[in-house]
């Protein structure tokens, strides 16, 4: 792409992104000292309790969006596996009643690969679930009780093949920019994941997020990361073998096969709707305004499992209030994760969403040392952050939006 002016040319039509469901399993076995999702241990679960508020928070969205034809479902978590299949088949059947549910629609379920939770695969697939995504996070054992996880890395291989017998689509998480870890050791790694991948590999690099046990221990001085070099080394291995391997960058960390991305992440970075039910689970709704125009809404309930129970049983939903996305908002927001893509952000998309073009917004001074640094692309479509750019995509963003 080059950067083309387009001033005075009529704007496309604006690329619908589609509409999904985002259902939030709140509950794991442990709890991962990376992690901080919105994810709890508890000795006891009532899952018919459980499944039953789900349908009542499911059913309160669908009141106000019905008609939207659903194209994704993502089960996320936690750990969803941990989920009753029955719980699922009933969210599945309960979206298929209240919207139009395509028997193309994707259909995800995050998992975690112990011996337990994949013999339930089976049962996932009979009801509905159509991908999965697992989280091994590393093929080293002595890695994966740094991660805290609870599988060996056979294990994890193992999960990984009970499911290519029942799902046709399936992808696998790993994590990297471990402490120690070197390029040579990360390249063999990605080599053996690269033998059992098939369309879509998830790969991230090892974060230290407040609030987590590797924080502490980080704050502490216990922990180190890898050094900025190094880390650069990792993400450049990276590429490169799965850019041989068929299966290029569409998203900073997640790659895959021409027409296996991730419909639903693709949701959420192209800044479309879905409704989000569960603890803590959030959404994005397009709606009426008051002025007769459209308004985009921030959905949210509350996080906290027994609280968000409590509230459903009582009131049908545990919505916290909802916040109205002003424009300005809504174009960082479609920034922040349209340039995580290898598309980048449509043109028209901006202008539908805001109401006002992007050079309205982001002048030419701010935006031409950003091209001519080759950070970002432009042309008569599409506003994309380059390799460079994703890699360094929070200081791209800082720029932008300042």
């Amino acid at each position: 792409m080059t950067a083309l002016s387009v001033r005075g040319r009529p704007a496309p039509a604006a690329p619908d992104p589609g509409f999904g469901i985002y259902v939030h399993w709140p509950f794991c076995l442990a709890k991962c000292p990376y992690c901080d999702f919105n994810s709890h241990v508890r000795e006891r679960i009532d899952q018919p309790r459980w499944a039953a508020a789900l349908l009542r928070e499911l059913d309160h969205f669908a009141n106000e969006t019905e008609g939207r034809t659903v194209g994704s479902v993502f089960f996320g978590g936690g750990t969803p596996s941990l989920m009753a299949p029955a719980t699922a088949a009933a969210v599945i059947d309960r979206v298929a009643r209240r919207w139009s549910l395509p028997a193309d629609a994707e259909i995800t379920l995050e998992a975690n690969p112990t011996s337990v939770e994949a013999g339930a695969f089976a049962e996932f697939a009979a009801a509905g679930v159509n991908r999965v995504s697992l989280g091994i996070q590393a093929l080293d054992d002595a890695a994966l009780s740094f991660l805290g996880r609870e599988h060996s890395a056979e294990e994890g291989l193992a999960a990984l093949a009970l499911a290519r017998r029942h799902f046709r689509r399936h992808s696998f998480d790993l994590i990297y920019a471990r402490p120690e870890q070197t390029a040579q050791g990360w390249q063999a790694e990605l080599a053996r994941a690269l033998e059992h991948a098939d369309g879509h590999l998830s790969l991230y690099q090892l974060t230290i997020e407040p609030g987590t046990a590797f924080h502490a221990r980080h704050t502490r001085g216990s922990l180190g990361l890898p050094d900025e070099a190094t880390q650069a080394a990792l993400y450049e291995t990276t590429q490169a073998m799965l850019e041989r391997a068929g299966l290029p960058a569409y998203e900073i960390s997640n790659h895959a096969r021409p027409g296996e991305e991730s419909r639903h992440n693709l949701l959420y970075w192209r800044y479309g709707d879905y409704v989000g039910v569960g603890p803590g689970a959030h959404g994005r709704l397009t709606a009426s305004a008051a002025d007769g125009g459209r308004q985009k809404l921030a959905t949210r309930t509350h996080r906290a499992p027994e609280v968000w129970l409590e509230r459903v049983e009582r009131q049908g939903h545990a919505e916290q209030p909802r916040e109205a996305i002003v424009p300005a908002e809504r174009l960082a927001e479609m920034l922040m994760m349209g340039l995580r893509l290898a598309e980048g952000v449509a043109l028209s998309r901006i202008a539908a969403e805001t109401g006002r073009r992007l050079d309205a917004w982001i002048p030419a001074p701010t935006l031409a040392p950003l091209l001519e640094a080759g950070l970002l692309v432009r042309d008569d479509r599409r506003l994309g952050a380059t390799a460079a750019g994703r890699r360094r995509l929070d200081a791209v963003l800082a720029s932008l939006l300042a």
